[in-house]
């Protein structure tokens, strides 16, 4: 009974990962192999050649690899700047946490959207930060349509989801594991990276893959801050689709990409596995 009850609780979550999740990936790979029509969406015609034409053109794989590359970027970027956060908020005094953490998801409350405008006002030639150069009569700088722009925009919306990940595992580590190492003689670096900072990597583990999908599978910022300028993989999906009316080839070209993703985390994953466990 109590493994029968274990399995209806995971039912609700099994239902919305199949239906929004499962039925639209196969429904999607179902039209990447449709054959593409001027007057339709596509026919009911079997083919192979959506996929041999995205293998087959090296721009394709330039926009892949750009937008990968922009998302190890961000991720390397947004754990850098927030594991230093995650670590005093979890250190903090409980007075004090309550306060920080809201700070910390605040940005959240605000759209994507919003926030991408609210950078559009900064960094655009003739925004605030050229402004201000021009005021101080310095020469204004190329913050926008551009890969700087995207990556500013992609690291400022994803922090908060990096800091909550790391978060909980760093609140996890007793404190006195780091008094005994530096009791032993080691210090603050050594302690933090022989004791804190293999203990925190199931956080840096998840953060890491939480924020280089969201960046590799992001529209908006990348359209805006970079002004359809700096290319990436799901802009030129629906440029395919909305542009071309290539229904079968958006549709292909996203079941590749999600292919690259799976391999590429598990690449990732298998050398975190080979680094913690060197002999095996």
């Amino acid at each position: 009974m109590a493994g029968a009850a274990r399995h209806l609780l995971l039912a609700p979550a099994a239902v919305l990962l199949l239906g929004f999740f499962v039925l639209p990936y196969l429904n999607m790979l179902v039209i990447s192999v449709m054959t593409p029509s001027p007057t339709a969406a596509y026919l009911h015609v079997f083919t192979l050649r959506n996929y041999a034409a995205i293998v087959g053109d090296a721009f394709t794989w330039g926009v892949i690899w750009h937008t990968i590359q922009i998302g190890v970027l961000t991720t390397a970027i947004a754990l850098a700047v927030s594991y230093p956060l995650a670590y005093h908020l979890a250190r903090a005094p409980r007075r004090r946490k309550g306060l920080l953490m809201a700070l910390v998801i605040s940005p959240l409350l605000v759209g994507v959207l919003i926030r991408t405008y609210g950078w559009m006002i900064l960094l655009q030639d003739t925004g605030l930060i050229n402004q201000a150069r021009a005021a101080l009569g310095l020469r204004p700088l190329a913050l926008m349509y551009n890969d700087l722009g995207v990556l500013i925009g992609l690291v400022h919306v994803f922090i908060p989801f990096m800091v909550l990940a790391i978060t909980g595992p760093i609140q996890g580590i007793d404190p006195e594991l780091e008094l005994a190492a530096r009791s032993l003689g080691a210090g603050f670096w050594r302690t933090f990276w022989r004791v804190t900072f293999p203990l925190s990597m199931p956080g840096v583990v998840a953060g890491t893959i939480l924020v280089f999908v969201l960046t590799i599978s992001s529209y908006v910022i990348p359209s805006l801050l970079g002004g359809f300028k700096v290319l990436t993989v799901p802009i030129l999906v629906i440029r395919t689709i909305t542009e071309l009316f290539n229904w079968p080839g958006g549709s292909a070209f996203a079941i590749l990409f999600f292919v690259i993703t799976i391999a590429v985390l598990w690449a990732y994953l298998r050398a975190l596995g080979r680094a913690a466990h060197p002999g095996s």
